[in-house]
């Protein structure tokens, strides 16, 4: 199974993104259970458009996105992505299409309650999220189903929202909810397990 993983640059006042640092908490040990892309992404819409584009055109079976997530507490597992393009500066604007005359939202196909449960049962917090912003996360996650769905492909989208590491927070001054940057790369095993289990259940249903 090959899979292509994602992450951000850091932005703002964050000087680390907590999506790469699970990225690479992950890479310590190298999942040998699938063949793995991985990426980090611009934090500006038309540099992301672009290299996720180029990205594409690699022939993955699934694609999961990564984010940081300041303020929240557990994983989020984000189940919709919006057609808009905007961010919290934009609030009480009508915001513009990422993709005009395209789908208002898709869905993630992803088992995202099993995944919710396998991370709960591991000791690390988890949800699912019905909102993952209007800005480049949803960005992200909309444009990868767009790109399958425009071209008569269905292959598995996901994107998962990462609170801060504890390492990024014992470095500032403000207090954020946090996890550790090896239960971020932990959480990340977990999930890349399951989706491996995924697709070995559906190819031996088309057996």
């Amino acid at each position: 199974m090959h899979v292509l993983l994602t992450a951000f640059e850091p932005y703002a006042e964050w000087p680390q993104n907590s999506s790469w640092l699970a990225l690479v908490e992950l890479l310590k040990n190298r999942p040998t259970h699938l063949e793995l892309t991985t990426r980090r992404y611009p934090v500006e819409l038309a540099a992301l458009r672009k290299q996720l584009h180029e990205d594409l055109q690699t022939d993955y079976d699934a694609v999961l996105h990564l984010g940081q997530s300041p303020g929240t507490s557990a994983i989020k597992l984000e189940a919709i992505a919006l057609n808009v393009a905007g961010c919290v500066m934009d609030a009480g604007q009508e915001l513009p299409n990422l993709i005009e005359s395209a789908p208002l939202a898709f869905r993630s196909q992803m088992p995202l309650a099993r995944w919710a449960d396998a991370l709960r049962e591991s000791g690390i917090p988890a949800k699912i999220s019905y909102h993952a912003g209007t800005f480049l996360c949803n960005a992200t996650m909309y444009l990868t189903h767009y790109w399958y769905q425009s071209r008569g492909v269905h292959r598995p989208v996901g994107f998962v929202h990462l609170p801060l590491a504890t390492e990024q927070v014992a470095r500032g001054t403000a207090i954020f909810p946090s996890l550790p940057q090896a239960t971020l790369g932990r959480s990340l095993d977990i999930l890349l397990k399951e989706l491996s289990a995924m697709n070995a259940a559906s190819q031996r249903r088309l057996a």
